[in-house]
């Protein structure tokens, strides 16, 4: 969305003054006073995401590797999200890997790469598979995989109320798809035992 289109910080304010009186609350009492001003400020860091460019933190790469082609892994990135149907949070880990085609990146920028789609309104599919997009798209490695496991507050608190399900996602390219081998030693080394090495 672009600056223009986006609504004041004051307007923002307005709609969750409107959404607490809407729940049967009064927005005026001491505990509410500030409310307003506190879900807009919590939303531009839980939303911080749609300001940044993922693909920005992947182009400073090295390609003095001495010939290392093997598997990079970055596991258990924590994970904080929102799901785009409720606005609900989704909290979990990411783990990410690749195979270096003569270029790497710094680890960090992987995790600021799964921070950046995350700080976004989410699906956790749609997460997994842009977060291994960019990564294929960037650094052009032989494969890519990514697994997610996250727990779903839309799901935990509401509705259904089943409370410590996760939900695991997984994208696999390149080698990663393609050798069974390479999908296996991928999930030995980020020990996910519950998921299938045949994804």
């Amino acid at each position: 969305m672009t600056d223009s289109k986006r609504p004041s910080r004051e307007e923002a304010e307005k709609a969750v003054l409107t959404l607490l009186q809407w729940a049967g609350d009064d927005p005026t009492r001491e505990g509410l006073l500030d409310t307003p001003k506190r879900v807009v400020k919590a939303y531009e860091q839980w939303f911080s995401g749609y300001d940044s460019d993922p693909a920005e933190f992947l182009s400073r790469t090295f390609e003095e590797v001495e010939g290392y082609d093997e598997m990079v892994v970055l596991r258990d990135i924590r994970l904080e999200s929102t799901c785009e149907h409720h606005l609900a949070p989704f909290i979990g880990r990411a783990h990410v890997a690749y195979i270096p085609d003569k270029r790497v990146v710094g680890i960090s920028k992987l995790a600021r790469l799964v921070d950046a789609y995350s700080k976004r309104l989410q699906i956790q599919e749609k997460l997994t598979a842009q977060i291994a997009a960019t990564l294929e798209e960037v650094l052009q490695p032989k494969g890519v995989a990514v697994v997610i496991e996250a727990q779903h507050q839309c799901m935990t608190t509401r509705g259904v109320h089943k409370p410590g399900v996760s939900m695991q996602t997984s994208r696999m390219l390149g080698l990663f798809r393609s050798d069974p081998r390479t999908r296996q030693e991928f999930f030995s080394l980020v020990n996910a035992p519950g998921l299938s090495t045949n994804i």
